[in-house]
């Protein structure tokens, strides 16, 4: 099976739904408990199921966050989903509460999503705002989770450690960039934000610019008109009642679990600093963290081909072969994890987390790592 998605796959076109038109992607409705129609993108027709979730930037959906992954692991025995979550893509915006998209509220609809679909347990990964949902949906139901994917996002407020502003990211290539600049409405402003989310710059297509910013549109206007903010809330940061905080936490919860747990953090993220992504591996001793070169906040765009792999033998197999782990940039901070990484023949490397305080030191680390035989 070739594990190259086409990143540059010429003039493409927009559904009547305006949705962009790609092989292996099959655009559905279903209705919820609570009434709203839920859309969502689909690949495969057998085999476990797998939920993905986008990221949280103006006018993200299924099919601009999972346009390379979920036709491939449609493509290799899994069913796919990957529903529009309230306040993007697709989504029902016919009453205001169907908007409401805090921290709460999105882990709730991935809850009546799953339902609707009869989905009893699934395989879980998320994007950025994805991770985010990921993580409030796994610690309120683990027992409906078998295994977890993170990219690029927070995992609620484990981290003590405060954030790394963007300027401070040694391994930054845009220090300047700030995400959240507001979208002015336009496709050439959609761009901009698409050039500093992802790195490879050739998978930031001019049919994706339109499907956002349409997207985009639609729910911001839907929000103002409702009387909300134009953009929801993400963070658990923004959440104020303390009872709800309590639901949320993390600490104490997330570093207990025992599910299979990966967690994937592009070197060159603009948005989140990788400086943030060791402040969280520092707090979870049981997820196993990988650093991939060459990626940014959207590593599932950046290198398709990589995360793809990884995501299809964690989920298949349970752990990701040595191969696979030294291409997706496995880290050497502390000792890796056996049960999720498979051992080569000579053994694990030792640690080294002095590779990871430098670009100088990074490559000189990534040298050694990539010598070590299978």
């Amino acid at each position: 099976m070739d594990n190259k998605p086409n990143i540059t796959p010429g003039p493409l076109t927009l559904t009547d739904e305006n949705i962009i038109d790609l092989p292996g992607l099959m655009s559905r409705w279903v209705r919820l408990a609570d009434g709203r129609r839920a859309h969502y993108m689909t690949a495969g027709d057998k085999g476990p199921a797998v939920i993905l979730l986008h990221g949280g930037i103006e006018g993200s959906s299924g099919t601009a966050g999972w346009r390379f992954m979920a036709p491939y692991l449609g493509a290799n025995g899994f069913r796919v989903y990957c529903p529009d979550q309230p306040s993007f893509g697709l989504s029902d915006i016919s009453k205001p509460e169907y908007l409401e998209a805090g921290p709460k509220a999105k882990a709730a609809f991935v809850k009546e999503f799953a339902d609707a679909l009869c989905l009893d347990t699934f395989h879980l990964a998320g994007n950025s705002m994805g991770c985010i949902v990921s993580c409030d949906f796994l610690v309120a139901h683990p027992e409906r989770v078998k295994s977890v994917m993170f990219i690029a996002g927070f995992l609620g407020d484990i981290v003590d450690a405060p954030d790394v502003p963007p300027k401070d990211g040694k391994f930054n290539p845009a220090r300047e960039y700030g995400v959240l600049t507001e979208w002015d409405g336009t496709e050439d402003g959609m761009r901009t934000l698409m050039d500093g989310i992802i790195y490879e710059r050739q998978a930031v297509w001019p049919e994706l610019i339109k499907m956002r910013a349409i997207a985009a549109s639609r729910a911001r206007k839907a929000r103002i008109d409702a009387g909300m903010n134009q953009r929801p809330i993400h963070r658990h940061a923004g959440v104020t009642d303390p009872n709800e905080k309590a639901v949320l936490s993390t600490k104490g919860r997330l570093d207990k679990l025992t599910i299979p747990m990966i967690y994937m953090y592009g070197m060159q993220d603009v948005i989140l600093p990788v400086e943030m992504g060791y402040n969280q591996e520092d707090s979870v001793p049981n997820i196993q963290f990988f650093y991939p070169t060459e990626t940014g906040h959207q590593g599932q765009t950046d290198r398709p081909a990589t995360f793809n792999q990884v995501a299809l033998e964690f989920f298949r197999d349970g752990k990701v072969s040595w191969p696979t782990a030294v291409e997706a940039g496995v880290s050497l901070r502390r000792p890796i994890n056996a049960k999720f990484v498979a051992e080569p023949k000579g053994g694990f490397p030792k640690p080294n987390p002095g590779m990871y305080v430098d670009p100088k030191h990074h490559a000189e680390g990534l040298k050694v790592l990539n010598s070590i035989p299978a």
